[in-house]
């Protein structure tokens, strides 16, 4: 565990025994996982990546946390009055099919798979190909959500190069699955409003950031808050995440909701 991710949890503990969290937070909580079992892209030290046995037991404890209902993501599922979670994934790994995806279909818990379509394309090894992420979008309770066309910073992108980055994963995804696609993810999570603007034009309805918060009724569904789940997070640490116990982290990260028209 690094420094950042211990003084992270250092502080988060000390809000859950002073009481400042301790039950599901009313709102939309999407909860950010990204390979399970195997390795993530770039994750050099490793906090990206979950075993399938702490994955079980993360979704066994969501199952039987009382006053959560786990729910698909879509534009419907902000609200005030009742404690919504989604589950998602960044990326497109084969893990997520092989690995996450028996044992979300097991307990009918819906998902959804953020996919950067030229991993799949490329046939990139650990990732998804073109079969694999058919098979995938096939499966109950699976939306299939575009994450780039390259995985690059939409940020830096000019605006030729982000229109094609928007555009061409979502044509594929749709000509691979045979469905629509109109969920995405930012890559990195970086976006601001010129990316913000082009994935509405783009024909996205939900996209979704990596911002640490709840989304409660009036937000905008093109800048949906994520909370990040780590391969290290015990079930006591999803525990916290889901009571609002590291949501703190979000007052130091860039306000998106200054954004909103």
């Amino acid at each position: 565990m690094g420094f950042s991710q211990l003084v992270h949890r250092t502080l988060t503990e000390f809000a859950a025994i002073s009481g400042v969290c301790s039950n599901p937070e009313a709102g939309l909580r999407i909860l950010m996982y990204h390979a399970v079992g195997g390795e993530a892209y770039g994750d050099s030290f490793g906090h990206y990546s979950i075993t399938p046995e702490n994955f079980a037991r993360h979704m066994d404890a969501l199952c039987g946390i009382e006053g959560i209902k786990v729910v698909p993501l879509g534009q419907d599922v902000c609200t005030e009055t009742q404690a919504n979670v989604a589950i998602s994934f960044d990326d497109g790994y084969l893990d997520n099919l092989r690995c996450a995806a028996p044992i979300l279909v097991e307990r009918g818990i819906p998902f959804t798979v953020f996919v950067s379509s030229q991993f799949v394309q490329d046939q990139r090894s650990g990732f998804l190909n073109p079969g694999e992420l058919r098979e995938l979008a096939q499966l109950p309770g699976v939306i299939i959500g575009a994450h780039g066309r390259t995985h690059v910073p939409l940020v830096r992108c000019d605006d030729l190069t982000l229109a094609n980055e928007l555009a061409d994963s979502k044509r594929y995804l749709e000509d691979i699955t045979g469905r629509a696609v109109s969920t995405m993810s930012y890559p990195y999570g970086a976006v601001d409003r010129r990316v913000r603007d082009a994935v509405s034009m783009a024909g996205y309805r939900i996209a979704a950031c990596s911002h640490i918060g709840i989304n409660q009724t009036g937000c905008d569904p093109l800048l949906l808050s994520r909370t990040t789940i780590f391969g290290q997070d015990s079930v006591n640490f999803l525990r916290r995440k889901l009571a609002g116990c590291w949501d703190w982290y979000g007052y130091f990260q860039r306000d998106l909701s200054a954004w909103r028209e």
